[in-house]
């Protein structure tokens, strides 16, 4: 039971690191939640603050993600795939989502967990995870559209786990479909924004 509470605070508190909103402070003078969606995420730091800091917090972001559920690994708490280091690293996945979403160095006011959630997937499956990123950046180059993208490559998550992968591990599963129920949801006024076609288009090679 401790490693569950030890790493499951340790992974909220990396989770609760604004980076989006610690460098638009400290370079920019400007708090992204003020700006554009007023989201505290790196899809609206790169529509308010430019590509450079944008790429920045991405990075940042899904680190976050990939140290939280890495952590219990590197200090030996099972083997790798074992079934109480999985339950620990999923416990940790879900604290780090939840501490990018509401976190409290900011106020509970962050943002909506998706570079986080890829930081978290990356270390849970890694090629699960890179597959999820070969299909956000398809829907995204097509459809321009960031939200969209976002939600079809979480949803693909636990369909890969399930029935390409042939998971076996019910948490793990079960945690799947969980994070990408929570990314869709978390995107729920963009659902309708894109339903009403009012969703804001994002080109990152435009100049």
């Amino acid at each position: 039971m401790m490693d569950f509470i030890l790493f499951a605070i340790s992974a909220y508190l990396l989770g609760s690191i604004p980076t989006a909103i610690w460098l638009g402070k400290a370079k920019y003078g400007i708090d992204v939640r003020e700006h554009g969606s007023n989201n505290a995420g790196a899809t609206n730091t790169f529509r308010v603050l430019g590509k450079k800091p944008g790429v920045v917090v991405l990075f940042i972001d899904i680190l976050k993600g990939f140290i939280a559920v890495f952590l219990p690994f590197i200090f030996g708490i099972g083997e790798w795939g074992s079934n109480h280091l999985i339950e620990v690293q999923l416990v940790a996945a879900l604290c780090a989502v939840s501490g990018h979403v509401l976190p409290i160095f900011a106020n509970f006011r962050g943002g909506k967990g998706v570079a986080t959630s890829l930081g978290v997937i990356v270390g849970v499956h890694p090629i699960a995870a890179g597959i999820c990123v070969a299909v956000f950046l398809i829907v995204f180059v097509i459809s321009k559209y960031v939200s969209l993208g976002a939600m079809i490559a979480a949803c693909c998550f636990p369909i890969l786990l399930a029935f390409y992968f042939k998971v076996d591990s019910v948490w793990l599963l079960s945690f799947s479909v969980l994070l990408s129920a929570v990314v869709v949801y978390v995107h729920k006024k963009n659902i309708g924004r894109l339903l009403r076609k009012e969703e804001n288009k994002m080109n990152l090679f435009k100049k």
